[in-house]
């Protein structure tokens, strides 16, 4: 049973009495139980046990890395405890990139490599190692960037808000995607595959799985989760169905419609950051004529695209696949151990009724062979 809500992990020194002390009063005023550690805690280098506590007593860990988040054994500590319990789907980590550029905590570079080459000089090599890891892990999931916004209460207004939302997901009606068995790993790997924060050109990743609902729940799920840090984006289901029995222009028309909801001509999402998620694509032509639009989008545009056909991947030269064997959702998961308990019981309840049988067995032979009147005991006494 989760204590907090929210736990917060950030430098103090840097954001303590500004954006830390903004956030934290709105999560407090929207009733959002959060952890937040002060000065007194702080009693060394090593992360301390009621800190772990409360990490692991939280739904959510919003980490605030600001320009001096990197120098801390004690961020870095905390991080690495953050990020084990991310791996396990027991929390989803929110990042915040505070006046620092998110391609520098991943390469670790600029700032972050000189921060580190004092780590090294004196921590353990193990240790830095794990520090190295799990900041570059945290640059790969999708984030606010305090450049993006002119004003610190409007962005905390905005995360306040998503976090606002993701607990009614978790604590009330769950999202799409949300019920398939495992969903945090898969998200996962697909925001190592997506590489959010980078400003390359036009991305694509496919997603392949066997059995259809899962594959699009999984892909419905990426896409409400990741579509905030777009200009523009669509979701395109179904498109297997869009274009059967029609001319593939159908194909831009239905994307031109969806986009924000708005009827928006070609030239309008062109050099913008774009998301497009094409679910169930069952042929080569219909990726072509998708590429007509999304070549045209602006740098850091992400098209997803999922079928059951593997091989169409290959054929197009996508190298960023995400390729799962079985995906499930938990009713099936919760049925089988249901089944599988039931299946204990009766079990139980065998062995229990062969032991009896046995030890009544026994006790006849024993009275069959010592037969009554010679001393040896009677079958019932």
């Amino acid at each position: 049973m989760s204590k907090y809500d929210v736990f917060l992990s950030f430098r103090g020194p840097d954001t303590r009495r500004s954006f830390i002390s903004f956030l934290h009063k709105e999560l407090d005023r929207r009733k959002i139980q959060t952890f937040k550690d002060d000065d007194g805690l702080k009693c060394g280098r090593e992360i301390s046990q009621e800190l772990v506590r409360a990490i692991e007593a939280s739904r959510f860990a919003v980490v605030v890395v600001s320009a001096n988040y990197a120098a801390s054994p004690w961020c870095l500590g905390e991080l690495v405890k953050i990020m084990e319990l991310v791996d396990k789907d027991s929390l989803t980590v929110i990042p915040i990139f505070y006046g620092v550029n998110p391609s520098h905590l991943k390469s670790q570079t600029e700032e972050v490599a000189e921060q580190f080459k004092k780590h090294e000089s004196r921590e353990d090599p193990q240790k830095v190692l794990s520090w190295r890891q799990a900041l570059t892990n945290l640059a790969t999931y999708s984030g606010d960037c305090s450049w993006q916004w002119d004003d610190d209460w409007k962005m905390v207004d905005e995360i306040t808000e998503r976090i606002s939302k993701k607990l009614v997901g978790v604590t009330g009606t769950p999202r799409r995607g949300s019920s398939i068995v495992g969903i945090n790993r898969h998200m996962k790997e697909l925001h190592r595959l997506l590489d959010l924060n980078s400003d390359r050109p036009v991305r694509v990743v496919g997603i392949w799985a066997r059995g259809g609902t899962c594959r699009s729940a999984l892909a419905r799920f990426a896409y409400e989760s990741i579509s905030r840090d777009f200009d523009s984006h669509c979701f395109l289901g179904d498109v297997k169905k869009i274009s059967q029995g029609h001319h593939l222009s159908d194909l831009h028309e239905e994307f031109v419609k969806k986009v924000q909801g708005r009827h928006l001509s070609k030239s309008t999402v062109k050099n913008q950051k774009v998301l497009l998620v094409a679910d169930d694509v069952s042929k080569l032509d219909q990726i072509d004529a998708l590429a007509e639009d999304f070549n045209g989008f602006g740098p850091g545009s992400v098209v997803i695209i999922t079928t059951q056909d593997k091989q169409l991947f290959a054929s197009y030269g996508i190298k960023n696949v995400y390729e799962v064997e079985l995906l499930r959702f938990q009713k099936v998961r919760q049925l089988i151990r249901q089944l599988a308990f039931k299946q204990t019981g009766i079990a139980a309840a065998f062995q229990s009724v062969r032991g009896w049988l046995t030890s009544l067995a026994l006790k006849w032979l024993g009275w069959l062979r010592g037969k009554p009147g010679s001393g040896s005991r009677k079958l019932l006494e």
